[in-house]
């Protein structure tokens, strides 16, 4: 006959193995509900901090901040919108033209040249309209699959959810997916398959900033985190204790 073990706790004074047992035994389905509510109670209203004027600006935004921060991107982007405001416009420039205006962010010449094939190819297949299939967003240059998830979520209200390093960091430190999810690609289907789905568009946010601001990569704020009952490191071996 087996052994029944019941846990009673009153808080989180003195109880630094409880935290320990709390995040290893916690079902999945506990653990998802617990931090799903967290954050529709802290975020209730949630966006992009990315700053454009249209489904095209986005496109644009979304492109060149891959492994780049937001706020460098709102500063080189009013500058490139005023002289390039639609796909119209920049399928006409050269790369060397739109460098100028993003000299500063990361890979500039990659994705100078990425943005104009993109343009071109909006107007020769879209008449330069952003498509909202998944398959036309892929086919456009320089869109992967994060890039076309977070048009479809935030320009199209589709329930899509992108994983960029901090959705894929805070998945794994909150125990929301398992180590065997390394990729990308498995983060997202392990997350969606427990968000419901009205909450997909506002996950991707909800993790994004969690990281962005409190879980940070190298020296995570854990004493500003009021989900840190929940975290990894309270697990036996992690590398997070």
């Amino acid at each position: 006959m087996g052994t029944k073990v019941v846990i009673f706790w009153h808080g989180r004074v003195g109880l630094p193995g409880f935290f320990r047992i709390f995040a290893k035994i916690m079902r999945k389905e506990e653990r998802y509900a617990r931090v799903l509510a967290h954050f529709r109670e802290q975020m209730p209203n949630v966006n992009t901090e990315l700053e454009f004027g249209s489904v095209f600006q986005l496109l644009v935004a979304v492109i060149l901040s891959a492994q780049c921060t937001d706020k460098r991107i709102n500063q080189v982007t009013p500058e490139l919108f005023r002289h390039y405001p639609d796909a119209k416009t920049m399928a006409k420039a050269e790369p060397e033209d739109v460098l100028e205006y993003i000299s500063s962010v990361s890979y500039p010449n990659a994705k100078a040249d990425h943005l104009v094939k993109m343009a071109r190819t909006l107007v020769e297949k879209h008449d330069g309209e952003v498509p909202s299939d998944m398959n036309a967003l892929l086919d456009l240059p320089g869109v992967g699959r994060k890039t076309a998830n977070v048009i479809q979520s935030v320009a199209f209200g589709k329930s899509t959810l992108a994983v960029d390093t901090h959705v894929y960091r805070v998945a794994h430190r909150l125990g929301l997916v398992s180590k065997s999810d390394n990729t990308p690609y498995k983060v997202e289907q392990a997350l969606v398959k427990y968000i419901p789905e009205e909450d997909i568009p506002n996950a991707h946010h909800w993790l994004l900033l969690h990281g962005r601001y409190v879980c940070t990569s190298r020296k995570p704020h854990c004493e500003k985190c009021e989900l840190e009952e929940l975290c990894a490191k309270h697990i036996e071996g992690s590398k997070l204790a």
